[in-house]
C-alpha cells in the first residue's frame, strides 16, 4: 500500500487515470504533462536515436542467438522474441515524457506492439549487454543481459539522453538455462517500485510501460516443486544508462577462490575503451578536467562513483528499503537504484529483516546494505586496477563511509524534525530512536509519522485510551505495546 500510494496519479491506460485504492478508472487530463509533452513532442517513427554505446564499444560479431561465452565484446545484436496479443496494462506518462512520447502516441493502437519489442522503432539496435558479477560474495563469471535488450539510446527536445530497454523479451546468449521472459507478477512489481522510488526522490531506473500477452511461461513461484503458468510479460526501462559495476568485470582475470574468468579476460584494451566511453558520456567533467590523463580521469571517477552509492544506500536505509541482490552485476555505474528484483520495504522495523528467500545467510539483509556495497566497490576498484592505484582506491572508499554517514544523519534529522540545528548528540538521538522502533515492533514508516500526529501531551492524556490506541495500532503486538508505552 505504501508504494501504490506514490503512484495513484501516475498509472493511465490512454486518458484513464486508475484509481488504486477504490479499484476505478477515471477521465485523466493532466495538463502539466500534455504542456510538456508538447514541447518536445515526438512520434514512435520519429524518436531521435543515437546508439553511442554500439559505436564506442565492441561488438560481438557473432549474430546467431545460442547461450555461449561471448568474448571480445560489451554488446551482442539480438533481436527480441515477438509475444502474442501484446497489451498495455499500465504506463507511467512523466517517464514516457523523458522520451518525449505525448499522451496521444500512447492511445496508438500499435503502441503496444513497439514497446514491447514485437516492432522494431526506427532508430533502435537491440542488443544484449555482456557483463560479470559476484553473486553472494563469489565470482560467477560471465552473466550477461539474460532477459532484458537495449532498443537504443533516445535524445528528447531538451537535449537529454535516455536509454531505453526492455525486461522480458527474450532469449540472448547470455540466458543460460532460462527462457529470457519475465511474468506480469514481477513485472508489476518493478513498475511500481521504479516509479515509487522516483517519486521518493531516490535516485532510480525508471519504468516506462507494462505489457503483458497471451503467451504463458511456467514458473515455481516458491519453489516448492509446484510450478503455474503466468502471463509472459514485457516492462520498458528508462535510465541514463544501464551499465553496471560488472560491466568492468569481464576483462577479469582468475578469481582466487572460484578459479573462474571474466570472457574477456586480460583485455586492458576493452577496459581502457569502456572507461574513456563511461566517463566521456556520464562523467563529462572528470573526462574534460583529465582528458590526457587516464590514471587521475579514474581515480577521480571511482571517487564520484563511490559518493554517488553511498548517498544512494543511506536513501535506501531512510526508507527501510531493501534491494535483496546487491551482486556486483546489480550495482548502477551511475548511482541509480537497479534491478528490483525480490526487493521488499519494510513495515515492522527490524535491522536484520531479509527480504530475499534464497539470501539463507542474511548477506543482503537491510542492516548489512551500506557494508555490501562498499565490498562491491571494493570489486569495482579491483576490475579498474589496471587504471587505479590501490592508494586511489583506498581514499575513495574511506569517502563512501563518510558520506554514508552525512547523508544518512542529515535524511534521518530531516524525518525527525531536527532542522533548525545539529548537534553531535543528534546520532545518539536517531540511534535511540531506531532502537525504540526495534524493541516494539513498531512499523518503520508509521512510526515516524506517529511522532508528526502525536503533540505534547498532559499526564491524563498520556494515560488516556485514545493515546494508547495510538501505540498499540502502530506496534506489531500488545506485548511489544506495552514496552513501547513504558518508553514514554
Amino acid at each position: 500500500m505504501r508504494i501504490i500510494t506514490f503512484l495513484r496519479s501516475n498509472i493511465t491506460r490512454g486518458c484513464l487515470k486508475f484509481d488504486i485504492l477504490s479499484c476505478k478508472w477515471f477521465p485523466s487530463i493532466n495538463r502539466s504533462l500534455i504542456t510538456r509533452a508538447q514541447c518536445s513532442m515526438a512520434t514512435l517513427e520519429t524518436l531521435k536515436f543515437d546508439n553511442r554505446a554500439l559505436k564506442r564499444l565492441p561488438i560481438d560479431k557473432e549474430e546467431k542467438n545460442y547461450v555461449r561465452s561471448v568474448a571480445g565484446a560489451c554488446f551482442s545484436r539480438i533481436s527480441p522474441t515477438p509475444l502474442k496479443n501484446p497489451t498495455l496494462v499500465a504506463h507511467s506518462q512523466s517517464a514516457l515524457n523523458l522520451l518525449g512520447l505525448p499522451p496521444s502516441e500512447v492511445a496508438r493502437p500499435d503502441f503496444a506492439e513497439y514497446l514491447c519489442g514485437n516492432r522494431i522503432l526506427p532508430g533502435s539496435e537491440p542488443a544484449a549487454h555482456c557483463y560479470c558479477g559476484h553473486q553472494f560474495g563469489y565470482f560467477s563469471g560471465q552473466l550477461g543481459d539474460g532477459c532484458a535488450l537495449y532498443l537504443g539510446e533516445i535524445e528528447n527536445g531538451r537535449g537529454e539522453r535516455w536509454e531505453l530497454q526492455v525486461k522480458g523479451s527474450g532469449k540472448t546468449p547470455y540466458s543460460r538455462h532460462a527462457d529470457g521472459r519475465k511474468v506480469l507478477r514481477s513485472s508489476i512489481r518493478e513498475f511500481l517500485c521504479s516509479e515509487a522510488m522516483h517519486y521518493l526522490g531516490i535516485p532510480t531506473t525508471r519504468a516506462g510501460t507494462c505489457i503483458t500477452s497471451d503467451d504463458y511461461v511456467t514458473r515455481d513461484v516458491f519453489y516448492t516443486g509446484n510450478s503455474i503458468r503466468e502471463r509472459a510479460t514485457v516492462i520498458s526501462r528508462i535510465a541514463p544508462t544501464f551499465l553496471r559495476f560488472g560491466s568492468f568485470e569481464i576483462m577479469k582475470t582468475m578469481d582466487d577462490m572460484t578459479g573462474r574468468v571474466g570472457p574477456s579476460v586480460g583485455r586492458v584494451d576493452i577496459l581502457h575503451q569502456l572507461l574513456d566511453y563511461t566517463t566521456q558520456c556520464y562523467y563529462p567533467e572528470i573526462y574534460n578536467a583529465h582528458a590526457d590523463d587516464r590514471l587521475a580521469r579514474t581515480a577521480e571517477f571511482f571517487t564520484e562513483i563511490c559518493l554517488r552509492t553511498a548517498r544512494l544506500v543511506a536513501q535506501w536505509q531512510c526508507v527501510g528499503f531493501c534491494h535483496g541482490v546487491l551482486n556486483t552485476d546489480n550495482m548502477s555505474i551511475v548511482g541509480l537504484t537497479i534491478d528490483y528484483g525480490p526487493f521488499g520495504f519494510m513495515d515492522r522495523f527490524d535491522p536484520g529483516h531479509i527480504c530475499n528467500r534464497s539470501d539463507d545467510s542474511g548477506r543482503y539483509a537491510y542492516d548489512r546494505q551500506p557494508s555490501v556495497c562498499r565490498w562491491n566497490l571494493g570489486k569495482l576498484a579491483e576490475a579498474l586496477s589496471p587504471c587505479l592505484p590501490k592508494e586511489k582506491a583506498q581514499e575513495g572508499l574511506q569517502l563512501y563511509d563518510s558520506e554514508f554517514q552525512k547523508t544518512f544523519l542529515d535524511k534521518m534529522r530531516s524525518k525527525l524534525g531536527l532542522v533548525q540545528k545539529q548537534l553531535p548528540e543528534d546520532s545518539d538521538l536517531i540511534e535511540s530512536f531506531l532502537d525504540t522502533l526495534h524493541k516494539t515492533g513498531c512499523d518503520f514508516t508509521n512510526g515516524f509519522q506517529c511522532l508528526g500526529q502525536l503533540k505534547s501531551l498532559t499526564l491524563s492524556e498520556r494515560y488516556s485510551i485514545t493515546h494508547w490506541l495510538k501505540i498499540v495500532n502502530i506496534c506489531i503486538l500488545i506485548s511489544m505495546a506495552k514496552i513501547r508505552y513504558r518508553c514514554y
